[in-house]
């Protein structure tokens, strides 16, 4: 019978690739805590998000590496560590916070807000510190989303509190507001408050901050850019032409930016009757990816319209967060993993990517 050795494990681990990053996890030093036992033998993996949506994958590969120098039993212990997408700069508005996720449509009313609550909602379930960032300031949704109510305070560094739920840290102008009163303020009060809400939150240290941005391409967006180095931009559009032609300005606004785009999520691409189950493409069918197609860009996944998005938004229980997920969450669920999977990539290259200037 073989006898396994420590030097044999990493041999045998350097053949096990990290799916999206395309290297082998101990030239990214993923392997951890290698204890051996005779044929047994334990380890700790260390992914570069908790949020991996291939860590299936990657524990086949390393069973059946490790099998093959003669483990008869492997016990598989997973950690993460998240790793910044954008290199730190000497004077940052959030120094504890690795990436910055903007999620931005071009078109009010395709959902974007329901994709940013449950996209960070669904970061945190899976074990990742997450903030969201309510940029929509003359037309914030995200407290009643989250069902939160409330004032933030003071932190013991004169910082604001944010509050705080499902694991999310959150703020939006909506705390600071009576109930009902409109936010009348040109451009520059908006890119105020987002400057604001960036450097003088408690944010702490995140693994993720996803911020939710109005519609249009205007004040939020050109601050948001040139305030903080942004990891990545999400796209959320339906499937008909009038949505994609606005998120088509989004696009073009993203990349004279040098915003480089993570992907793009279809919303509301078809309706599931909860009684025949017959499906109803009431926008439309497959817009969104003829769009990533045209563009270049990676399709994140498709969410249906389904009446629990919208009871749960109504009450402040997001959909991933709901006793029975329904198909929209468990869609949602899988566009919060391959977010992450593309931070991580762009994490890992975060040394060649150039920094963005504004003047």
């Amino acid at each position: 019978m073989p006898t396994l050795t420590h030097d044999a494990v990493i041999d045998a681990m350097r053949t096990v690739q990290e799916p999206e990053l395309g290297r082998d996890l101990i030239s990214l030093d993923m392997v951890k805590d290698v204890v051996i036992d005779g044929t047994a033998l334990s380890l700790k993996i260390e992914l570069t998000t908790p949020a991996c949506p291939l860590k299936d994958e990657i524990e086949r590969t390393t069973n059946a590496a490790l099998a093959t120098i003669g483990a008869t039993k492997v016990d598989i212990t997973w950690g993460a560590m998240v790793r910044r997408s954008q290199p730190r700069q000497a004077e940052q508005l959030v120094p504890g916070v690795k990436n910055i996720i903007a999620v931005a449509s071009g078109k009010g009313g395709v959902g974007k807000s329901t994709v940013s609550v449950n996209l960070a909602v669904a970061l945190a379930q899976a074990g990742a510190t997450v903030g969201l960032l309510d940029a929509d300031i003359t037309g914030p949704n995200i407290p009643l989303m989250l069902g939160l109510e409330g004032q933030p305070k003071a932190s013991e560094n004169n910082k604001i509190t944010p509050l705080e739920r499902y694991g999310v840290k959150a703020i939006s102008i909506q705390f600071f507001v009576p109930e009902g009163q409109p936010i009348v303020w040109r451009g520059p009060l908006v890119g105020g408050a987002i400057q604001q809400f960036l450097r003088d939150v408690e944010w702490g240290d995140l693994d993720y901050l996803v911020v939710d941005l109005p519609p249009g391409t205007s004040d939020a967006q050109l601050t948001l850019a040139q305030s903080v180095p942004l990891g990545g931009a999400v796209l959320v559009t339906t499937p008909q032409d009038v949505a994609l032609s606005d998120v088509g300005k989004a696009l073009a606004m993203f990349k004279r930016l040098s915003v480089p785009i993570l992907g793009l999520v279809e919303n509301m691409n078809g309706f599931a009757c909860p009684h025949c189950g017959e499906v109803t493409e009431i926008f439309g069918r497959g817009g969104g990816e003829r769009f990533c197609q045209t563009h270049g860009l990676d399709f994140l996944g498709g969410v249906p319209l389904d009446v629990t998005v919208r009871q749960g938004g109504d009450v402040g229980v997001p959909a991933v967060a709901q006793r029975e997920p329904g198909q929209a969450a468990r869609a949602l669920t899988a566009v919060a993993g391959a977010v992450a999977a593309r931070m991580s990539v762009r994490a890992a290259t975060a040394d060649q990517q150039p920094l963005l200037s504004i003047s």
